[in-house]
């Protein structure tokens, strides 16, 4: 990835919008920085697109989308679009599963956890996991004890067993 400040004035004028991360991207050791979101203030009043992309929860999106200088963020590893419109005081929600799709997922979801947290020692639920809409998140180094990263493998495995697409971020699986 490279800094916006590296492109030359003819490229940058070309740029419309900015994507990021959030966690260990924007934040540092868990905390947003003044500095970070500064910068995606500057990045908003220079009418640029600002849509972190993140795992984290729909709770978490709904207040990024009402509080950040974001244009929306995309929330639950793509499960999701939240956007605020201003105008009309509104949250515009997206999802990329139908409603009857989520609940079918999250019943399949609920199966699964029980599964993992029985097999990987250590692992729990995320913290956060009563604010997700449409996905489940294994926490391995948030709030309990490192796991080692095969551990996180592990977890990650076995989704993928079970026919669901995983990922394994600095945090959750």
């Amino acid at each position: 990835m490279r800094d916006l400040a590296e492109f030359g004035p003819e490229t940058a004028s070309r740029i419309r919008g900015v994507f990021c991360d959030i966690d260990d991207t924007l934040t540092t050791e868990g905390r947003l920085p003044a500095d970070a979101y500064r910068a995606l203030e500057r990045l908003h009043e220079a009418g640029l697109v600002v849509a972190p992309i993140t795992g984290r929860p729909a709770g978490w999106c709904d207040m990024i989308a009402r509080f950040w200088p974001v244009t929306g963020v995309v929330g639950e590893n793509g499960a999701f679009y939240f956007a605020y419109d201003q105008a009309t005081r509104k949250m515009i929600r997206v999802f990329a599963a139908s409603a009857d799709e989520r609940r079918e997922n999250r019943r399949r979801l609920t199966e699964l956890e029980k599964r993992i947290v029985q097999e990987v020692p250590g692992s729990a639920v995320s913290a956060d996991q009563q604010y997700r809409e449409a996905d489940l998140a294994i926490d391995f180094c948030e709030d309990v004890p490192a796991l080692p990263l095969s551990d996180a493998r592990r977890i990650k495995q076995i989704f993928e067993e079970a026919g669901a697409v995983a990922k394994i971020s600095s945090i959750h699986v």
